[in-house]
């Protein structure tokens, strides 16, 4: 039991590191929500900017390494051309209701680092808990895979949404594929599909979180706030997909290997 309790403070501990720039972004959300006493910046120039500066913090600290501060730019850049789409007057998927100067066209600069948040987090919990895995696909599949799910994400307003088979279709490339983590000295096991579902669920939660503290609104929420539909939770799982995929071209995939042999990168 003691031994139990020591891997499960360590692996709450370790979680709390890798999210520690999410949950920096979703404190200030809600902080700002309630209180925010500078009148000459706009609440969402700010938020942008204490991104920004945290960002450089974690880089001066080397709390953050350099190869994770590449995934924050290559997210920033996939989210931002997403975002300009989705938010769009001829989309109208969701809107950015307050003012703001750091922005382009519909979308402020924040809105970025809040899915380079994702990234972030992955990158570094892959590194600290060892990541190896068994029957992964071939690296380019996945890839293949995951822009089709990156252009369904555009295309579905135009033509047949195929998110549904996309869903399916990971379920079965990622089937057998497991991931194996270590917390202190031995590797545990789980499906990877199920550690992104618990992802992009803690996604979801910290998107009601944002809706609620007007971050961005979704069309229905403009006469009042109320959750966030649980059908949201296939976009999330499909993007926690894609961001993952995106880690796994900087990250190499160490394969597991029994207890007694070495794992190898491909």
């Amino acid at each position: 039991m003691r031994s139990f309790i020591k891997e499960f403070w360590l692996f709450g501990l370790k979680q709390a590191y890798a999210s520690m720039f999410g949950g920096f972004l979703l404190a200030v959300m809600m902080v700002t929500r309630y209180w925010y006493p500078l009148e000459g910046l706009h609440r969402y120039d700010f938020i942008f900017l204490a991104a920004v500066g945290f960002q450089l913090l974690m880089l001066l600290t080397r709390l953050e390494t350099l190869r994770e501060s590449l995934v924050i730019v290559v997210f920033h850049l996939v989210a931002t051309v997403m975002e300009l789409f989705k938010t769009s007057e001829a989309i109208g998927s969701w809107t950015y209701p307050e003012a703001y100067v750091f922005g382009i066209a519909t979308v402020p600069l924040f809105t970025g680092f809040m899915y380079s948040a994702i990234g972030s987090y992955i990158a570094r919990v892959w590194r600290l808990f060892n990541f190896q895995y068994s029957a992964y696909p071939g690296k380019w599949y996945t890839v293949v895979l995951v822009l089709l799910i990156y252009l369904n994400f555009f295309t579905h307003h135009f033509i047949w949404d195929m998110r549904w088979l996309l869903l399916l279709a990971s379920c079965v490339m990622f089937f057998k594929t497991g991931v194996y983590f270590k917390i202190r000295r031995t590797h545990r096991y789980m499906p990877l599909l199920v550690g992104w579902f618990l992802v992009a669920l803690f996604i979801w939660f910290a998107e009601n979180i944002a809706t609620y503290c007007n971050v961005w609104i979704y069309p229905d929420q403009a006469d009042g706030w109320h959750m966030v539909s649980a059908s949201k939770l296939v976009s999330w799982f499909l993007l926690m997909q894609l961001s993952f995929v995106l880690v796994t071209l900087i990250n190499d995939i160490q394969r597991h290997r029994p207890v007694g042999t070495q794992a190898v990168s491909r």
